[in-house]
């Protein structure tokens, strides 16, 4: 990867790296050690494991203190919405994570990068090397509540938007589903433009690299056409 490409990154994600190499590991597929025959552990993995532990640390405070008034179970389940797997790929797409990934040609080839399992691994890896590369916590602290905890309601809003949509539509005695109005691009990179169906009506259009993604942002269009809040 060329230099200036690196300082890109750092400056979309706000952080320059004491250590490249820690960055340049948080980015390296599995395949591509493999293909390159470098050391296994230079890949993303094991920066992937302390991303996660202190991504997790991190919302959990960042909750606790928010909502001051809500259960631990109601806690868990907002952390587990707003640091799933597609909701860090979202996130990771925002700052072109996705454009920097090393990947092996197999997995290039077969869209690894657009694949939301590997963009949130590497999303928690970055975390990983910075608070390695800062040595400790307030640097990787910043970057999450910028990139990830940022928005908090609106995120909650979104990530939510299917199950708040269907419950709200239930309520009044209606039915969601949804319509695939267009599927288009090549098999490793699909992109599909879906329409909420509410009681039989096409309603508001999202669009996505999956039907999941597309009708999730189908649900939060009509969640905002409707003016419907998580309360």
């Amino acid at each position: 990867m060329e230099q200036k490409s690196i300082e890109i990154l750092e400056e979309r994600i706000g952080y320059r790296f004491g250590d490249r190499n820690l960055l340049q590991c948080a980015l390296t597929h599995t395949s591509y050690a493999n293909e390159q025959k470098i050391r296994r552990t230079q890949d993303y993995e094991r920066l992937e494991f302390l991303g996660d532990a202190i991504l997790e640390m991190v919302t959990s405070a960042v909750l606790y203190r928010t909502y001051p008034d809500r259960r631990e179970g109601e806690l868990t389940k907002l952390r587990s919405t707003l640091v799933c797997e597609p909701a860090l790929a979202y996130c990771a797409r925002d700052i072109g994570l996705e454009e920097y990934l090393r990947l092996g040609r197999g997995e290039e080839a077969c869209g690894g990068r657009q694949k939301d399992s590997i963009i949130s691994d590497v999303m928690e890896a970055v975390i990983g090397a910075m608070y390695l590369d800062s040595g400790g916590i307030e640097e990787p602290q910043r970057f999450i509540l910028a990139h990830i905890l940022s928005d908090l309601e609106n995120k909650q809003l979104f990530y939510d938007a299917k199950s708040i949509l269907q419950e709200y539509i239930q309520r009044k005695g209606g039915e969601v589903s949804y319509e695939v109005l267009e599927e288009s691009g090549p098999g490793h990179c699909r992109h599909f433009r879906v329409a909420v169906v509410v009681n039989g009506k096409s309603a508001a259009v999202g669009e996505g690299r999956s039907k999941k993604a597309a009708e999730q942002q189908a649900a939060y269009q009509e969640l905002l056409h409707r003016n419907i809040s998580r309360s």
